[in-house]
């Protein structure tokens, strides 16, 4: 049987419902203090990891070294330019069925999984071969 999440987890699951996209932990300290909800930012941390090991919240890296939390809801996939940091969704899934042979192969329970490539965007590859 799960435990009952704590406050500050509650907190933050809300917080996240409410959000399109990712947020970082800073953000998430400065929103619940906005909202009259503060903790510590040790505190937000904290109950990101725990929420996280549930299977409940995401974590994703930006190219600039970011994290950005979200509530797990599909898998994400992204192209991901390291000039500009512009970050393009992909649709399409190539891994799902790795993931089901991996799950059964290792008994591994996989809550959710990224697919990112990083490289250059159009408008950067325009400006960088301006530039020479």
């Amino acid at each position: 049987m799960k435990s009952a999440h704590t406050r500050s987890q509650e907190r933050i699951l809300n917080l996240l419902k409410t959000l399109k996209q990712g947020i970082s932990a800073q953000d998430i300290y400065v929103e619940l203090r906005n909202r009259n909800q503060s903790m510590g930012l040790a505190t937000v941390y904290r109950s990101l990891e725990a929420l996280k090991l549930e299977g409940l919240v995401q974590m994703r890296t930006l190219a600039n070294g970011e994290a950005l939390y979200s509530l797990i809801q599909q898998d994400k996939h992204h192209l991901t330019c390291l000039q500009c940091g512009t970050s393009i969704p992909i649709y399409q899934c190539p891994v799902h069925e790795l993931e089901a042979q991996l799950q059964t192969n290792h008994n591994f329970k996989i809550f959710y999984h990224t697919l990112e490539f990083f490289g250059l965007c159009r408008q950067c590859q325009i400006a960088q071969a301006a530039g020479e």
